[in-house]
């Protein structure tokens, strides 16, 4: 069932939301050739419990950090470890935090040093079709109009979009209804209405669209071994429209990128 929020809640629910979004501002700068995963995690951890928040994802269904760090090959799920990373990588991190009961969860795939340009350009059109699912969220929509865009955008550029994963609401809980995949098809599934709020994250891999898992029981990789990008806001639907409370802004600020690709989802800026 779909737990629609107050205006109120929206609110709670945005600090939770620029926890994460800074957090990852932290992190941008310190992404290089040389870093481990785990000095990443130890910075997050220590940053999101310094505001006032614990870490979402610290043993949320057991598991054992605070990020989900994934390089390369890697779709979603990796578990922080000593090696450093290297000129070239990519790096997937998805963070959350939970302040004042609520949850907020999102996620950006980084540039180590240097990237060839077709991984490149795989990170650059993930991105885009996350907003091009934003879009979709609205009131008169349903869960497939959001999957179809995310699809037909990143699959007419050749790509893989990940099916056994998916974006969810979010509130309360980590993960509430309704699941969000990325592909569907239009006009199928449950009805946007007013006052839900959820994660959406698209999963794109440079190759095929199957994985498999580490036996880890948690790293999920492409079965192809080539690379993968995942991007996650997380949105509320405010007046019937779609309304980021999540936001890149501090990524950007930290690696002098200029963007405007959020303004046409907010109702305000942030300091």
């Amino acid at each position: 069932m779909i737990i629609p929020k107050t205006r109120e809640e929206i609110e709670i629910m945005r600090e939770s939301a620029l926890i994460v979004s800074k957090t990852l501002g932290v992190l941008a700068p310190e992404i290089k050739p040389g870093v481990t995963t785990l000095q990443l995690d130890k910075i997050a951890e220590e940053y999101i419990r310094d505001h006032g928040a614990q870490p979402g994802f610290l043993g949320l269904y057991d598991f054992p950090n605070s990020l989900c760090m994934s390089p390369n090959a890697q779709v979603v799920h990796g578990i922080p470890n000593d090696k450093p990373m290297e000129e070239g990588d990519i790096i997937s991190i998805d963070c959350g935090a939970l302040k004042n009961g609520f949850y907020g969860d999102h996620a950006y795939t980084f540039e180590v040093g240097e990237v060839d340009p077709e991984t490149r350009k795989l990170l650059q059109v993930t991105k885009e079709s996350l907003y091009e699912g934003i879009r979709e969220f609205r009131i008169g929509n349903r869960v497939g109009d959001v999957a179809y865009a995310i699809q037909k955008y990143t699959e007419q550029q050749g790509y893989g979009v990940v099916r056994e994963l998916v974006g969810h609401g979010l509130g309360r809980k980590m993960h509430e209804d309704p699941d969000m995949p990325n592909y569907g098809k239009r006009g199928r599934g449950k009805k946007f209405v007013e006052g839900m709020v959820v994660a959406i994250e698209p999963m794109i891999n440079l190759g095929t669209k199957r994985i498999k898992q580490l036996s880890d029981g948690w790293t999920i990789l492409t079965a192809d071994d080539q690379p993968s990008a995942h991007f996650e806001h997380n949105v509320a639907l405010v007046d019937g429209r779609p309304e980021l409370l999540s936001t890149f802004k501090y990524i950007y600020e930290a690696l002098g990128i200029k963007s405007t690709e959020e303004e046409e989802f907010r109702a305000e800026i942030y300091d």
